[in-house]
């Protein structure tokens, strides 16, 4: 009997009949995810319904050194709870859980903790890591942890909530999480500022942070994004725009007018074409909708993309973005941008048909990585490492504080079964060679 195969009898053993799913037919759901890697098919699915199964899934794959992979965004309890539907149930009892990636409707919170996701707010609110006040986790070996406190302060050892939060799956399994909520903002504004230069983009969020606006989000389109968006967006557009900046402000209902007119007024002094605002919510709605689902239209433009967010300090967002369009022509790809312009977080996207041209995407990338070092920018803002970026992570890190990561790994999940080939370049390999 193979290691498999005994795994499995003893997981069915303690989940119960039909939570072990061999049937190669179902199995091809789960052979990919979100994300640009190719598909892996898995050997075998576990259904696991509770703290205690996920244990149950652990130790025996820990004693028969069967590698597990895990996956949370099928389910919709605990962590699996949908981002979305978390904000809106909290929304109803006027609180507010900021942390809003643009994949908000389909991302769960084990996700969002998995890679301390950010989104929009980040640059007022903060990442997850922020919102995280505690969990229950599954190590590699099945033993449970209850990490975290419920108060607002503590230093009782390593802050090991933190810790979790952003490993990607590779040093536990988060089975439930306490999120802290803040007061929901009173209220809430949109508005739309284009620019006919991007070089003219570069000065905004310094000047209106010297003007002491801090908007709740300052949202970046270059202009092959514009195009991408412009029929989707609901508002007429100057065909002159080159760059586009969505802004929200939100706080109490009194201030904003007050606010959203100094912000205005900063836009057209920084050589604003037009500053456009959404007047009812269905407007405001379909302005973000439109922004949320720029990635899924990007897929629409070419028959492959990949997506790569990378970050430098605000001040050099224009140097990053100019270097972007000189790789765009020097490669002959397709490259819209878009990002988070309050903390310098931008997506960079390759688009290409031809399978020929996949060469050419693959120096792009390495050289857009060197040059978002360079700049001293990180390779992930808010997509983390994975496998697809593993290879590149020496670029940022040096051997000796990779080398301390893995023992860290080591001392959570000495076999290296959990979420095996993520992160690092050792692993990655030992990953893609075994799939």
């Amino acid at each position: 009997m193979s290691s498999l195969d005994a795994a499995l009898i003893a997981i069915e053993r303690a989940c119960g009949s039909g939570s072990v799913i061999r049937d190669p037919s179902l199995l091809e759901g789960y052979a990919q995810d979100e994300s640009e890697t190719e598909p892996c098919m898995p050997e075998a699915v576990v259904r696991a319904t509770s703290t205690a199964d996920v244990s149950a899934v652990m130790k025996a794959a820990y004693e028969h050194e069967v590698p597990v992979t895990p996956r949370g965004g099928t389910t919709r309890v605990q962590p699996g709870v949908i981002l979305g539907e978390l904000k809106r149930v909290t929304e109803e009892e006027q609180l507010f859980y900021p942390p809003d990636p643009n994949s908000l409707d389909s991302c769960a919170i084990g996700g969002n903790l998995a890679t301390n996701a950010g989104g929009p707010r980040a640059f007022k609110y903060g990442v997850t890591r922020e919102y995280a006040m505690g969990m229950d986790v599954v190590l590699a070996d099945g033993t449970i942890l209850k990490l975290g406190r419920e108060t607002k302060k503590g230093v009782t050892g390593y802050d090991l909530t933190a810790l979790m939060v952003g490993s990607e799956g590779t040093l536990g399994i988060v089975t439930e999480a306490t999120l802290r909520l803040i007061p929901k903002p009173e209220s809430t504004v949109t508005a739309l500022a284009c620019f006919s230069s991007m070089d003219e983009v570069a000065p905004v969020v310094s000047a209106l942070l010297a003007q002491g606006q801090l908007p709740a989000c300052i949202e970046l389109l270059d202009e092959e994004a514009i195009r991408i968006v412009r029929p989707e967006a609901g508002l007429t557009i100057p065909n002159e725009t080159k760059a586009m900046l969505l802004i929200e402000l939100d706080g109490e209902e009194a201030q904003l007018e007050t606010e959203l007119e100094r912000t205005g007024n900063i836009l057209f002094d920084l050589n604003a074409v037009e500053v456009l605002v959404a007047q009812t919510s269905s407007e405001r709605e379909r302005l973000w909708a439109s922004r949320r689902e720029l990635s899924h239209s990007l897929r629409r433009q070419a028959k492959n993309k990949l997506a790569e967010d990378v970050v430098v300090p605000r001040t050099k967002m224009a140097e990053l973005l100019s270097y972007c369009a000189q790789l765009s022509e020097q490669h002959e790809l397709l490259m819209p941008t878009y990002g988070h312009a309050g903390d310098g977080n931008l997506h960079v996207n390759f688009l290409w048909n031809d399978p020929d041209q996949k060469v050419h995407v693959d120096q792009a990338i390495e050289a857009l990585f060197q040059r978002t070092i360079d700049l001293h920018g990180t390779l992930s803002g808010e997509h983390g490492i994975g496998v697809l970026k593993a290879p590149y992570l020496p670029m940022e890190q040096s051997p000796e504080l990779i080398a301390l990561q893995e023992r860290i790994k080591d001392v959570f999940d000495p076999k290296h079964i959990l979420n095996p080939g993520k992160i690092f370049p050792a692993d990655a390999k030992r990953f893609h060679g075994a799939c």
